[in-house]
């Protein structure tokens, strides 16, 4: 643990860069997900501190937690402050974003106390097929968040409009600018925006960007990590390439089976730990994180 020297501050995104610390492995866990439309400004905690009364927000995201879903405040870009105030209805969405059972369900509420009552078991809403590109422009949260997700939002938004949201953090401030796809869940860092629109192309074309890819949000780290490991030894990049089959720890790592196109493929993961860093702008203690490497993929 080593503490910062304020003659040589940068935001922490543009410290990652400069590391080049490694993004796979490193997205939070969402199997499934709730989405909801909160248009006013965001605190820290979209849910705690916005428009929405601060106690409602709090029970939504304690029973969307206790079922094991990951909520997640979405809003439009570039409207007014007239229009976010006048919010008189709110749509939500539920995303299961694991292998197999990937799917949108898009309903909207009167009320949003009427999401205190909303089944959380998948038959609620209507099916979409239409994807959701949910971009992290949580400000309050970090400023990077907003400094390099608002370029990224702003671009996608002019090419696809109504796949296109702002969201509230999605983890990760250092790897900014974050951005999910639904409804796989693949999550992605250190986004530049000239590159987004290639992004959600490869989504169209049921491909992943590996250069940008954190992981997708149903499987653990480590496999996350092991599935990247073994897409740089094939170049399969077909969202749906790899499925896990086990993974076993060790003392020395992981040992993780993939099927990949009817065959068995083992990747060994190891870990390490970086140089003590800031992990977020308002950090002021450096601590190491944890960072898989590939050991070998048979």
């Amino acid at each position: 643990m080593t503490t910062t020297d304020p003659g040589t501050w940068l935001p922490c995104s543009d410290r990652a860069r400069e590391r080049g610390d490694p993004l796979p492995g490193t997205a939070g866990r969402g199997d499934r997900w709730l989405l909801v439309e909160l248009e006013s400004a965001w605190g820290r905690h979209a849910f705690f501190d916005s428009a929405l009364d601060s106690a409602l927000g709090a029970a939504i995201v304690a029973r969307a937690e206790a079922a094991g879903i990951r909520p997640l405040a979405i809003r439009r870009t570039r409207l007014r402050a007239d229009e976010r105030r006048a919010q008189s209805s709110w749509r939500w969405a539920l995303v299961d974003a694991r292998p197999g059972r990937a799917s949108i369900r898009w309903g909207v509420a009167d009320d949003p106390a009427e999401l205190l009552s909303l089944p959380l078991v998948g038959s609620a809403g209507t099916p979409s097929d239409r994807p959701v590109f949910a971009v992290c422009t949580h400000a309050r949260h970090d400023q990077c968040c907003a400094v390099r997700g608002r370029p990224v939002v702003e671009a996608l938004a002019r090419s696809h409009p109504e796949e296109t949201w702002e969201c509230s953090h999605l983890g990760g401030d250092r790897f900014a600018a974050t951005m999910v796809l639904f409804p796989h869940g693949l999550l992605y860092g250190a986004v530049p925006a000239a590159e987004a629109d290639g992004i959600v192309a490869a989504f169209a074309e049921d491909r992943i960007e590996p250069r940008y890819l954190r992981g997708r949000t149903s499987l653990s780290t480590v496999a996350q990590a092991a599935e990247a490991f073994a897409r740089d030894a094939s170049g399969d990049t077909r969202i749906d390439a790899y499925r896990v089959i086990a993974e076993r720890p060790h003392p020395h790592g992981w040992t993780v089976e993939l099927d990949h196109r009817g065959e068995s493929v083992v990747v060994e993961v190891g870990e390490r730990l970086s140089e003590p860093l800031l992990s977020t702008c308002a950090a002021t203690l450096a601590h190491p994180v944890r960072e898989f490497v590939p050991v070998a993929v048979h």
